[in-house]
């Protein structure tokens, strides 16, 4: 284990629409307010997203199964934001989609477009330096602290 302390900087309240490029959106917000490190957790529906559900099997790096949402879902999620190599962005975020009272958690990656409303409440975590850089025995960016 590996920590560091750090304490929270500005906060931010986002409202995506219905229709919204939730990720493509977020990203962009993360760039023009030159968020470094942040935690994040979500609220509303998504009308299609295309998410891992899990590996295929428990080996290093994983064989993620992959499965696309099209249909309208509700939202509950929590994500965190960090720079990688390339001082990219990297977002992770896992989430539970409900549906007619079903539901699945999953780590959501691309393809996300808004049903109706995702509020989103950002906090940005200061005092340290941190990335998730690529870690390729993994098959995943694995946050590294940097000081």
């Amino acid at each position: 284990m590996e920590y560091r302390t750090g304490t929270m900087g500005r906060t931010f309240v986002v409202r995506f629409d219905h229709g919204d490029d939730f990720h493509g959106e977020l990203l962009t917000l993360i760039k023009k307010e030159n968020i470094r490190n942040g935690w994040f957790h979500c609220i509303g529906g998504l009308l299609e997203a295309d998410v891992v559900i899990g590996p295929k099997e428990a080996t290093m790096p994983p064989e993620p199964i992959w499965q696309e949402v099209r249909s309208p879902r509700e939202l509950l999620g929590t994500g965190s934001i960090l720079r990688d190599e390339h001082d990219e962005p990297k977002i992770h975020l896992h989430t539970s989609l409900g549906e007619h009272g079903t539901s699945m958690t999953v780590c959501t990656r691309k393809s996300t477009k808004v049903y109706l409303i995702v509020e989103l409440y950002i906090i940005e975590i200061i005092g340290f330096n941190a990335s998730r850089p690529w870690f390729s025995q993994g098959g995943f960016n694995k946050v590294a602290f940097t000081d």
